[in-house]
């Protein structure tokens, strides 16, 4: 995964738009228009390999809003932000939540060697056992003959 390159491509072709917010801010929710939705086509990423774009799909799978056959027919992640009172900082936040979204999503998962527990992990084991065995054997009541 190349990050910069990554983060640059989303940064050129994510389509920010813009519309009024809800929740508390008194006129200035009535006036400005300071909720940021993004929208970004991934097959316009750039920064991945084969295999992380597709475990990108696979993940973001119920995310992505299927386009139009005649528009591209392309997936498409959408992210909105509108918590804030300025444009700008929603705007941040909606492309460092996008850039968070991709990364984590596309990340391969590690390869896991299988390994055999060692020969004192195997006797501790054994012993625990024991101990456990006798403890509860003793709890048990023996009629006197």
């Amino acid at each position: 995964m190349n990050l910069p390159d990554l983060y640059r491509s989303i940064r050129e072709h994510a389509v920010p738009s813009y519309s009024r917010s809800g929740g508390p801010g008194g006129q200035n929710v009535n006036k400005v228009n300071t909720k940021v939705t993004l929208r970004l086509r991934l097959g316009k990423l750039e920064g991945l390999s084969e295999a992380e774009f597709i475990r990108l799909r696979e993940i973001l799978g119920p995310r992505l809003s299927h386009r139009a056959q005649g528009s591209g027919g392309e997936d498409e992640i959408i992210v909105v932000s509108g918590e804030e009172r300025s444009r700008l900082i929603n705007q941040e936040r909606a492309f460092s939540r996008l850039e968070a979204l991709i990364t984590s999503s596309a990340r391969l998962p590690k390869h896991r060697r299988t390994t055999k527990p060692s020969r004192a992990a195997r006797e501790k084991r054994l012993q625990s056992k024991r101990f456990l065995s006798l403890k509860k054997s003793a709890r048990q009541f023996l009629p006197e003959e």
